[in-house]
């Protein structure tokens, strides 16, 4: 049974949103793709502070002085470009549609809140190939099982990468709400922009959604092997919480360049 929608009014969460529509349409050209981001499992994980900077080129973004790395599974579901009809969905559709497994932790950049991924998995082999030479992200094959739908009333998944294995499990509630305002939930879920870093580029690229419905998780890790590999703020972390979304539709923009 999937969850019901509760009315709650977040104005900091919309208004958040809307001045990220805003940011974004300022931009000629913007945005580059439409796509849903489908049935979304975040896991939240509080790092030491110190221990987390050592990892990431941008100053930690800290909610009242603690440091957090989020896991985000997802499905990525009917990308298409916003030009050029069906000719570009057409060329785009071998990458339209695949599973995500996003590790990312939360910076701030010239005034500018955000997320920096620090290492994603995905069941796609093209799009593995595609997006560090274009965004710069740090993507890695996996083989990714998902059951994020809610069916017969919970969410797990199996994430599988030559680095090693996340396996998680979930009962999912009944109700959905948007986040309170200046909660930790509305600091771990409502970002717009995302930093990225390959090398001596740095880029940066925006979205723009709806506030995120969500619900609060009780959920259980049993394989956690492959946050390993991502850096040594691993060794002291801590789980904080999880969450789920049926997901939202997006748009996507285009990777600019940050200057030195």
């Amino acid at each position: 049974m999937n969850p019901t929608v509760v009315t709650n009014t977040c104005d900091s969460a919309a208004s958040a949103s809307e001045k990220a529509r805003v940011r974004m349409l300022a931009d000629r050209g913007e945005p580059l793709f439409y796509a849903n981001w489908d049935n979304a499992v975040f896991i939240h994980y509080e790092a030491d502070p110190e221990a987390l900077q050592r990892c990431v080129p941008f100053p930690i973004d800290l909610y009242n002085g603690r440091s957090f790395v989020s896991i985000v599974a997802f499905t990525l579901r009917d990308m298409r470009p916003r030009l050029g009809g069906r000719i570009s969905q057409w060329l785009v559709k071998p990458i339209a549609t695949h599973h995500f497994f996003n590790v990312r932790t939360y910076v701030r950049h010239h005034g500018e809140v955000a997320i920096y991924f620090m290492a994603e998995w995905l069941s796609n082999r093209l799009s593995v190939a595609l997006g560090p030479t274009t965004f710069g992200l740090p993507y890695h094959f996996g083989k990714i099982d998902y059951a994020n739908d809610g069916t017969g009333g919970e969410v797990h998944g199996r994430v599988r990468g030559k680095e090693g294995t996340f396996q998680y499990r979930a009962s999912l509630p009944d109700e959905l709400t948007t986040c309170e305002p200046g909660s930790l939930i509305e600091f771990l879920l409502e970002r717009y922009t995302a930093f990225t870093s390959a090398g001596w580029r740095k880029q940066f690229f925006r979205v723009w959604h709806q506030p995120w419905q969500q619900c609060s998780l009780d959920l259980e890790v049993s394989t956690d092997e492959v946050l390993a590999t991502t850096g040594q703020w691993w060794q002291t972390a801590e789980f904080v919480s999880a969450n789920y979304s049926p997901g939202v539709p997006v748009w996507m923009g285009w990777p600019h360049r940050i200057a030195a």
